[in-house]
């Protein structure tokens, strides 16, 4: 599973996420720290990412375009990022199913 964490989500958090999801990247590590969500939604859909964001604008645009790519949204508000980390490894079941069922477009993680 390939993870695009947005720019509101820690850089810090790639390396440990990518024991369990190996292909985890941040949008600032891909020289796009400063895309629109327009472009950080295109790059999700053609290159296969799941988006995880604090941003409910991508779960507006998911509602409005539909899937893919997936949106993990965090709704767990400003919180450290080893809690933000603890949270996806703890739902790693429910996301690898959301992400396979097809009409799942968001997944609201608190």
């Amino acid at each position: 599973m390939k993870l695009l964490l947005d720019q509101n989500v820690s850089h810090r958090l790639v390396a440990p996420l990518r024991t369990v999801y190996p292909d985890t990247e941040q949008v600032a590590l891909l020289g796009l720290g400063e895309a629109s969500d327009n472009q950080i939604w295109e790059l999700a859909r053609s290159q296969q990412y799941v988006i995880v964001t604090h941003d409910a604008d991508f779960e507006a645009m998911s509602i409005l375009e539909g899937g893919p790519p997936l949106i993990i949204w965090l709704r767990c508000g400003n919180q450290p990022s080893r809690a933000i980390l603890d949270r996806l490894l703890l739902h790693r079941d429910i996301i690898h199913s959301a992400e396979k069922d097809p009409n799942i477009w968001c997944l609201e993680i608190y």
